[in-house]
């Protein structure tokens, strides 16, 4: 993985993690409003970084990644770590390892594994797979249905476009299938004392099971609905809103 930093001079650390079918630069608009208080420290998963050519890997090994490069840093204490729907798989697996402290912890759409017989979550990965697939060879408007986000714009569809012309089949395939299926401990225990899970009106009835893992899972967790929002808009549509409502959690406790 590739570690881009702003605001290194800055005590507090932040992590921003991206979703799926996106690059770390999905935060381009939410840096400069936190950089100046904040260090940050944005990730390019791999599969999805420009600078280092590989496949997804899981869930599991990119929070054990993630940790160490963290370790190393000298980093042990996170002041909120951000992850957007795979991105929030990736926080919950990291909030359940509880090998680093987050002082707090948003969940925006995030992805909890599915509660289903195998069969049928190999039927869930094969039919994202192959719409996503799809969109690589030129359905990308199909993505805004599929996964309940805004409309894209034609700038967002060229974008699109891009990620994925890059990323392989290997990576569509791994990041839905490990998004959905990743390990969680049957008995989870975080040192997180804020965790806040975030959702839009327009995703409300997909992430259900989802609200409902994360309550079970982590029961002080706080629900903040937003209104007038796809899955996954707030970094590229509404990036003042993300970065508020970070700052506002960051100030408690």
């Amino acid at each position: 993985m590739t570690y881009h930093e702003y605001g290194k001079e800055n005590e507090k650390v932040i992590m921003l993690i991206h979703p799926a079918v996106v690059m770390w630069d999905y935060f381009e608009f939410v840096i400069p409003l936190l950089e100046k208080d904040f260090h940050l420290i944005i990730p390019a998963l791999p599969g999805y970084d420009p600078e280092n050519a590989s496949d997804f890997t899981s869930i599991e090994e990119i929070a054990e990644e993630l940790e160490s490069w963290l370790g190393a840093q000298g980093i042990s204490t996170v002041e909120c770590i951000y992850g957007c729907s795979m991105g929030g798989a990736v926080v919950t697996k990291l909030l359940a390892n509880g090998k680093i402290h987050f002082n707090h912890a948003v969940l925006d759409g995030g992805i909890t594994p599915y509660q289903m017989p195998w069969l049928v979550t190999r039927i869930i990965a094969l039919r994202d797979f192959a719409m996503i697939s799809m969109g690589k060879i030129g359905g990308i408007k199909l993505l805004e249905k599929a996964f309940s986000t805004d409309e894209l714009s034609e700038d967002d569809i060229r974008y699109e476009a891009k990620v994925l012309e890059m990323i392989s089949y290997q990576t569509i395939w791994r990041t839905f299938d490990s998004a959905n299926n990743y390990s969680m401990p049957d008995h989870v225990k975080t040192n997180c004392p804020f965790i806040e899970y975030w959702f839009a009106d327009a995703e409300e009835k997909a992430r259900k099971w989802d609200i409902a893992y994360i309550k079970k899972v982590f029961p002080g967790t706080r629900f903040v609905r937003f209104k007038d929002l796809g899955h996954g808009g707030l970094a590229p549509f509404y990036p003042e809103k993300l970065a508020k409502g970070i700052r506002m959690l960051c100030v408690r406790g």
